[in-house]
């Protein structure tokens, strides 16, 4: 079938015009729409409070998200915990230590970052193996991390201080969409708790992450576009192959 119409699992860009499905659109004449399958809701502090964890307990912070980040320092500000300017903030990605500026003053903190992907940071974390690590994260977490953290015996605790959940999709047609768009499990499972009742059938699905893959897999979808992989380290330059393959074929067929 040919893709008319795609659904992207996320927030419209602020920018629409610097987006790289925009640019999509353009090549192969495309409709592109953009929706929140989850929202955030943030854990309360007097939530947090049962868990017993005490930030100040730690001298090191991973991050994993922005969420995570913004998260962090709004509990930390409603439990009243002056971070200290001796932390230090481990990093998935430089965009997320970048971020980190919104809240410290980064020139003056240590922090530091992976490239892309968990294992890259790891090997920073393997250098600072005395320090104390807090892992800021969501109900719904991977547990791949915590794994691999125990599995290098580093000294952590898990902080819940956001949960997911499923946004109300009511005003959508899911059925209009050639293609749908994933980047978590968390956007997966909305689809089905939106739609009961969804059949993929020759619907393209494309999904980003091991984790959001083999919950679409367990969930009976086909996963026709899987990304980071080799040739495509984002979702848009995935979606960009398939569909320039998808272009060759029918040119063949034509001949």
């Amino acid at each position: 079938m040919k893709i008319k119409k795609i659904l992207i699992s996320q927030p419209k860009p602020a920018e629409l015009e610097k987006s790289p499905y925009t640019a999509l659109t353009e090549k192969y004449n495309l409709e592109v729409e953009y929706k929140k399958f989850i929202k955030v809701e943030g854990i309360k502090a007097q939530e947090f409070r049962h868990s017993k964890v005490n930030i100040l307990d730690h001298s090191a912070i991973i991050f994993t998200s922005r969420k995570a980040v913004d998260h962090f320092f709004r509990i930390s500000e409603e439990l009243r915990v002056e971070i200290p300017d001796t932390m230090k903030y481990f990093c998935i990605s430089e965009s997320t230590a970048y971020y980190l500026q919104k809240y410290v003053q980064y020139r003056k903190r240590k922090i530091f970052h992976g490239k892309q992907n968990f294992n890259d940071l790891m090997e920073l974390i393997k250098k600072h193996k005395k320090e104390k690590f807090l892992l800021p994260c969501s109900e719904s977490h991977k547990n791949e991390i915590p794994e691999i953290l125990e599995k290098a015996k580093i000294k952590y605790n898990k902080a819940v201080i956001y949960r997911t959940q499923s946004a109300d999709l009511s005003d959508i047609d899911i059925e209009e969409f050639d293609m749908l768009v994933f980047f978590s499990p968390s956007g997966v499972k909305s689809l089905f708790e939106n739609f009961k009742d969804y059949k993929q059938g020759d619907r393209v699905v494309a999904i980003f992450g091991p984790s959001a893959i083999k919950e679409a897999e367990a969930r009976g979808l086909k996963v026709n576009i899987k990304a980071p992989n080799k040739k495509a380290p984002s979702m848009s330059m995935a979606i960009d192959q398939f569909l320039d393959e998808e272009r060759k074929k029918r040119r063949r067929k034509k001949k």
